[in-house]
């Protein structure tokens, strides 16, 4: 070890003044990127003949198998946060870091065996044509529209912020105004992918970029292992001794220094487990595909790749802690996040840094394309063709709103990433997810299994635990008073954790049921037993969906 260890050190030495600008070649980094989005946008263009209606333009044509949808799956949910947040966070806070990846991989589970399989029964499009489907339209619609814009709103900020210390990295951009254009580029080009190849263009950029990225960590895991004869622990050991902290293998070093950590851990948890089962952009996944039977197969093949995938982080993580110094990671553009193209570069230079670069790019860009498709359509089917034009409107005119909506979505994710750099993505997605928790969570559990469950319920659910996870952020340290924050400058935290889960999460759950005991609304039991059946055994659901 003691050998790895002084060629480490001297590698990193003799590299450091270059990789404070930039890393590798600037020029092939671009060319790799460019190829990348050459492809890309030709499978896109290809998929936009095909994109005629709001079931083309929204679920792909329902046209998917199950193992093109399961990869696409597991292509939405391994995010930046999950490659560049987690690896990152390992690097620098050791267990602690893990604990990102045992709870995006625990959430996921609990996703798919509480409410995947009876949304995709129970809908049509959205999350929104669910819950309203045995309560009062009108009023249930607008609430689940707004909560599915603010997840999709925060998750964006994580991507966006990831995808502008990705770029600035490769290209050497270290001030804040290059990042900030690299930002917006990056948000344009999204906004080009969904406005012309909708979700039928946006699954196929999903299973390059699923294939991509676990074929990419697969490699540099086995390349880290093979670097220590296979000895993991060997990994762990040297992990330590450059990074000059004992603790790095043992809680606490992030969380559980003390009584407020501890609570912030827990926030954090309980955050990550639910919120996977809230996410709008992943449940809409799940109406890709035909038949409930793929919808089925389509899960086997998700927890394979997403399973395998958060293993190799653990390598990734501890890999970058011994062959890089915290130092070198929190000193690069985009901090935390720098540490996996560090990485790439420090195993196999440029040529491996180019590809584990497109690999994340290809990442950022297939989430942020998904997140964009699942806002389009929550506002264009929900707000204004059920609510608004009350469901006279034709599919090519809701078409045109979710195209227009794409470009607004677009807009605001550029300016909450050009205000979100520097934060480690995959605290910034945790947000997203216990906004997630807080807002949707509640309302599609009462939905699917509480027959007593009534308009006035779902929304004191929704709206009080959207408002509360909201505000408790937005008063938090994650914006003011803390050197990571937003405005580190000034202190406004009135709540204390970084994380709101541990209280917008339960509050969420009690107005629900408050809301309901208190209603003297009878909501129509035909309804309740038709959903029942339908979430459960799927009769009648693909017949629904045409319609």
């Amino acid at each position: 070890m003691s050998t790895l260890t002084t060629l480490a050190s001297g590698q990193l030495l003799a590299q450091e003044e270059t990789l404070s600008t930039h890393v590798g070649n600037p020029w092939a980094n671009i060319g790799i990127f460019l190829v990348f989005v050459c492809i890309t946008l030709w499978l896109v263009l290809r998929a936009s003949k095909n994109t005629k209606t709001a079931a083309d333009f929204y679920a792909g044509g329902r046209s998917f198998s199950g193992t093109q949808n399961g990869v696409a799956i597991a292509g939405d949910y391994l995010s930046a946060a999950s490659f560049l947040g987690i690896v990152g966070a390992i690097a620098i806070y050791g267990y602690d870091g893990f604990l990102y990846s045992i709870g995006f991989l625990v959430a996921w589970l609990v996703a798919l065996l509480a409410v995947a399989e009876m949304l995709r029964n129970t809908g049509k499009f959205t999350m929104a044509d669910v819950l309203s489907f045995r309560l009062k339209q009108r009023p249930v619609r607008i609430a689940a529209a707004a909560s599915t814009l603010a997840v999709c709103v925060f998750y964006l900020l994580a991507q966006m912020a990831g995808a502008g210390a990705l770029v600035s990295l490769l290209l050497g951009i270290d001030s804040r105004a290059g990042q900030s254009l690299v930002i917006t580029v990056v948000g344009m080009l999204m906004i080009v992918y969904v406005f012309i190849g909708g979700m039928k263009g946006t699954t196929y950029v999903q299973i390059i970029k699923a294939t991509l990225l676990i074929a990419g960590t697969a490699v540099m895991t086995v390349w880290i292992l093979a670097l220590f004869g296979f000895n993991f622990s060997e990994v762990l050991g040297q992990a330590v001794e450059v990074s000059g902290e004992p603790g790095l293998l043992e809680p606490g070093l992030q969380y559980g220094a003390d009584f407020m950590t501890k609570l912030n851990f827990i926030s954090l948890g309980i955050a990550l487990v639910f919120g996977t089962a809230g996410l709008p952009h992943v449940l809409m996944r799940f109406y890709t595909v035909p038949t409930a039977k793929e919808a089925r197969k389509s899960v086997v093949w998700a927890i394979v790749l997403i399973g395998a995938f958060y293993l190799f982080t653990l390598v990734l993580g501890f890999g970058a802690a011994a062959l890089l110094t915290p130092e070198q990671i929190n000193n690069a553009p985009g901090g935390q996040n720098s540490a996996a193209p560090l990485l790439a570069y420090e195993l196999g230079g440029t040529l491996l840094l180019g590809l584990i670069a497109a690999v994340a790019f290809a990442t950022i860009l297939a989430v942020v394309a998904g997140l964009t498709i699942t806002a389009s359509a929550s506002f264009a089917h929900d707000i204004y063709g059920q609510v608004i034009k009350k469901g006279q409107i034709d599919s090519k005119g809701e078409v045109r709103v979710g195209r227009i909506t794409v470009i607004v979505v677009g807009l605001l994710a550029i300016a909450g990433g050009i205000g979100a750099q520097g934060q480690n993505v995959a605290f910034l997605v945790s947000l997203a997810f216990a906004v997630a928790a807080s807002a949707n969570l509640p309302t599609i559990l009462y939905s699917l299994f509480w027959r007593r469950f009534t308009t006035r319920g779902a929304l004191w659910s929704m709206y009080g635990g959207l408002g509360s996870s909201v505000a408790l952020i937005f008063f938090s340290p994650v914006v003011w008073g803390a050197p990571t924050s937003f405005f580190p400058e000034i202190d406004m935290a009135l709540y204390p954790l970084t994380n709101p889960g541990l209280v917008s999460i339960p509050l969420a759950f009690f107005l629900g049921w408050l809301g309901s005991v208190t209603s003297k609304d009878n909501e129509d039991p035909a309804k309740q037993a038709e959903m029942e059946i339908r979430s459960l055994t799927g009769v009648g659901a693909e017949k629904a969906v045409e319609h």
